[in-house]
């Protein structure tokens, strides 16, 4: 390619960086070997490049001299990448900018594999794109590609999607979704909080192929610190699981139903002929549980967790926890009490559900109820399954 066509071809891609509203960003932090290669390099693409300067101790700033279209952050001491990253997210939106390529700066990644993530943004609009590594390339350290494995599963946990690569820092990320959001991590780890809230907010998060470079160990510069950074990746995923849990997947199964139609998504899950009758008596009798187990007030969000846990058919696991509606709740309860009385062998005391209730008489009861409601919600529970699975064998349709 002659020198007029270089040019030219520079012209056409800040072209269509400008028409994207997109940026670079390369957080660094003493790498000044490797640094200017990766600056110019990325120049024959765009010069609208932000380095954020995290604490460097070398010669980076030197580096970082030698180019006058760069807009740098600088700070010290050193914050970590977490931090990096949303102060040029932060420089990046107070620029105009929509979206923000990060690169990292130990020449690991190659900046010719930045119009893949051009080509991909421009079909799909909005999206937050990992540049997926070869993770089986026989450079690529063995503790890498068993941190991305672990990384990968908890992130499809989390999220219900599947990617090839969680832990390369080579993205494309849209800049609008992360406006105003408030992240708990500020190192290594905050790459993988981010795609996961992201992917909560509703943000596609997909991936392009990318090549990878990976130093031999005696030359290759790592702020990696391994037992450290596991273990506060592992802290998070915790916490993440937990939200997941709890709150993002009932979250989105109530977000379903209320999209779709809620009796053609009921009459799809009752009668789905492709799920079997014990499953379906399995959901039946859990949900039938969770209605009597005293849990009160967190029934129906501790059904629904669990259901998509275990994947189970959450509309019959829903219907059947409805056992305790309010009409049916004192028999519930005066029931449970007795037979914890039985349980207990001990004789009961009367319970009457009147103004002479009191405060002290439920405490000085309570172990009897919470020994009784358990007992009968087990008892319940299993009684409705073999009664749903009997049933289903001798009125369900078989499938041709």
């Amino acid at each position: 390619m002659t020198e007029n066509q270089e040019n030219q071809s520079a012209l056409n891609w800040e072209g269509k960086f400008a028409a994207l509203k997109c940026c670079i960003i390369i957080p660094t932090f003493n790498n000044a070997g490797t640094l200017e290669k990766v600056i110019a390099d990325v120049s024959n693409y765009t010069r609208q490049v932000i380095v954020v300067n995290d604490g460097s101790t070398d010669d980076t700033a030197d580096v970082l001299q030698k180019f006058n279209f760069l807009q740098v952050i600088a700070y010290k001491p050193n914050q970590g990448k977490g931090i990096a990253l949303q102060l040029g997210f932060a420089r990046a939106i107070e620029k105009g900018y929509s979206y923000a390529i990060t690169i990292d700066s130990d020449g690991q990644h190659f900046p010719n594999d930045i119009p893949w993530f051009i080509e991909k943004i421009s079909a799909e609009p909005g999206s937050l794109i990992i540049g997926a590594r070869n993770m089986e390339q026989l450079m690529v350290p063995g503790k890498s590609s068993m941190g991305n494995k672990i990384s990968t599963f908890w992130f499809r946990f989390e999220t219900g999607i599947s990617l090839p690569d969680t832990q390369s820092g080579y993205r494309l990320y849209p800049l609008l979704p992360l406006k105003g959001m408030r992240f708990l991590t500020s190192k290594y780890e905050f790459e993988i909080e981010v795609i996961v809230r992201a992917a909560w907010k509703g943000v596609p998060v997909t991936s392009v192929p990318v090549s990878v470079y990976y130093a031999p160990a005696e030359t290759r510069v790592s702020h990696f610190r391994p037992f450290t950074d596991f273990s506060r990746v592992s802290l998070l995923n915790v916490f993440l699981v937990l939200i997941a849990v709890f709150y993002i997947k009932p979250r989105n199964l109530l977000r379903s139903l209320k999209k779709k139609n809620i009796r053609q998504r009921v009459r799809e899950e009752l009668f789905n002929q492709a799920e079997s009758s014990a499953s379906k008596s399995v959901a039946v009798g859990f949900g039938v549980f969770m209605g009597i187990v005293p849990v009160w007030g967190y029934q129906m969000l501790i059904a629904i967790s669990i259901a998509a846990l275990l994947k189970m058919n959450k509309v019959l696991v829903i219907i059947a926890a409805n056992i305790s509606i309010p009409p049916l709740i004192p028999v519930i309860i005066y029931m449970s009490y007795h037979l914890g009385g039985v349980l207990l062998q001990h004789p009961s005391g009367e319970l009457t559900f009147s103004s002479s209730l009191s405060l002290e008489w439920i405490k000085h009861n309570f172990y009897q109820y919470v020994v009784g409601s358990i007992a009968l919600a087990v008892f319940a529970g299993i009684c409705a399954g073999l009664i749903t699975f009997i049933f289903l064998k001798l009125f369900r349709k078989q499938p041709a």
